[in-house]
């Protein structure tokens, strides 16, 4: 096992909101520059006792103020790339080319390429070299149509991110509460 730390490339979204209203990271964002905090993740229950030590601490609010664009990174510095959730994902993220890029090298390169709650959409649109979806044929989750429902935020969000995954042809699968 080498003695080299592995870096992660951590990815946020620009949009500052859709409804009209230990191992070394670096935090990139398709445009580069300020990533807002989304404005209903900063409401109860959503803010919990990490997020809101995160927010007092002035040295990783300003890693957000001043994000990396995806012209910065050279991919093969990372060994994963982790792409955050939240709503506004789905706006910036999905045609990202820089980004496209970023994740379909360091995955071929046999890196990691995670995601949680909205993230994948930051992966709907991620060809690999012969051209396949990256989500193709892989076993996967993420925030479902039903949950969109359940938030009652499915009227003002731009798609319907389970259903645009599904048309890519991963094995998407999510539990089901009675």
């Amino acid at each position: 096992m080498s003695d080299k730390p592995k870096r992660i490339l951590h990815v946020v979204t620009n949009t500052g909101h859709y409804d009209d209203s230990a191992r070394k990271q670096s935090i990139a964002s398709p445009a580069g520059g300020r990533s807002p905090l989304e404005p209903r993740s900063l409401k109860f229950p959503n803010t919990d006792k990490s997020a809101k030590a995160w927010q007092a601490n002035p040295v990783r609010m300003a890693l957000l103020e001043n994000t990396v664009s995806p012209e910065q990174v050279d991919s093969a510095e990372f060994d994963a790339i982790y792409v955050t959730g939240g709503h506004g994902v789905m706006y910036d993220i999905p045609d990202s080319e820089g980004l496209q890029r970023i994740t379909r090298e360091i995955f071929e390169r046999g890196g990691i390429v995670a995601s949680v709650c909205h993230g994948y959409c930051g992966l709907l649109n991620t060809k690999l070299s012969d051209g396949s979806y990256l989500v193709a044929g892989r076993e996967m989750t993420g925030f479902s149509w039903k949950e969109e429902v359940l938030a009652r935020v499915n009227k003002l969000v731009p798609y319907n991110a389970e259903e645009e995954v599904k048309k890519r042809g991963p094995r998407y699968q999510k539990r089901e509460r009675n």
